[in-house]
């Protein structure tokens, strides 16, 4: 802008556009991590965001001058009870993308299931299992549908979450027996993470509904003397063209959107929530009556929110690291 004095850089990020709302609370995953470890295993897991409190623990970082010293970290506490895998998918390549080929579900099917989806009343397992073994050869993965199990967490419903999982695995014929062994079993987040791994969260962040420039962008209010408007821009942009470029701040969708926090570090994996609510529970959430992962930082979402967790697609430590041991665990109710 030629009457400025002073360089004014744009406002707001371009990074995340377009910020549509989100279409429904459980988000989606598209990439999936190479797997580099020895036995086949689900490449994630998933939970409910419970809250945040902060612990004390030691700096293993090799390359900061507080290297084993104790410091004071902010965390957040993911209720994750047991999940349910119900179906297994085989997925063939094609020139446009991956293609479901068959799939075979379990035989113990559960009730709170029917609430998200329709069920067959009679349905052939053996025949289904043996057509999907006999295709392996020309299969490129082996992904499995899991739900969650929302009466054994903090949430107030009934209705589980369904979502899709890629299996972990040196070879398809790897992946297809270990679906087949956990095929209708409850697994347990210590079966798939361990304390000093680093994990990527998905969920869908805190919805603001429609918002102005202002809280949208960050752009600065005008002065009082301003002609026309306030809480605005100056210019939507010349007159020819006469169109509007995306990059112009403008009202719209905030927040309830899918976003991603690369890098979580897990301080702990436990069984018992009880050792880490606060005194009288978590706000807004209650009490964790059973298994619970504490990440270290920020998670997306608001507390209750569905929260998927997957094997970090590009850590920054290996997957073989010492497990970081809390010294403290902070349970005040005052967070």
């Amino acid at each position: 802008m030629a009457h400025r004095k002073k360089h004014q850089p744009k406002r707001g990020s371009l990074a995340y556009l377009p910020r549509g709302r989100a279409s429904k609370f459980v988000p989606r995953i598209t990439n999936w991590p190479e797997w580099k470890g020895s036995a086949a295993k689900l490449l994630g897991f998933a939970g409910y965001k419970a809250g945040m409190t902060h612990a004390v623990v030691t700096n293993i970082n090799a390359n900061s001058p507080m290297k084993g010293q104790e410091m004071v970290v902010p965390v957040t506490v993911i209720d994750t009870p047991p999940v349910r895998p119900f179906s297994i998918r085989g997925y063939a390549a094609t020139p446009t993308g991956l293609r479901l080929v068959t799939e075979v579900l379990a035989d113990n099917l559960s009730d709170d299931l029917r609430k998200d989806m329709p069920l067959p009343k009679e349905y052939d397992q053996a025949a289904k299992m043996n057509e999907l073994e006999s295709k392996l050869d020309s299969l490129a993965e082996i992904r499995m549908l899991i739900h969650t199990q929302p009466r054994l967490a903090g949430v107030p419903k009934k209705r589980p979450d369904v979502m899709e999982y890629k299996i972990g695995a040196s070879s398809v014929k790897d992946a297809f027996a270990y679906a087949k062994g956990v095929l209708g079993a409850d697994l347990r987040i210590a079966d798939i993470f361990g304390e000093g791994l680093e994990v990527d969260t998905i969920a869908v962040s805190k919805g603001h509904g429609i918002q102005g420039p202002v809280r949208r962008w960050g752009v600065r209010i005008m002065q009082d003397k301003a002609r026309k408007t306030k809480r605005g821009i100056g210019t939507l942009g010349p007159w020819n063209p006469s169109s509007i470029r995306y990059t112009v701040p403008r009202a719209g969708q905030t927040g309830f959107h899918s976003r991603t926090s690369f890098n979580n570090a897990v301080i702990k994996v436990g069984e018992r929530g009880e050792e880490i609510t606060p005194s009288g529970g978590f706000v807004n959430y209650g009490v964790i009556r059973g298994d619970y992962i504490m990440l270290r930082g920020h998670v997306p979402g608001t507390v209750k929110r569905p929260v998927r967790l997957r094997f970090a697609i590009r850590p920054k430590r290996s997957y073989t690291v010492a497990p970081i041991r809390p010294s403290y665990i902070s349970t005040s109710s005052k967070q």
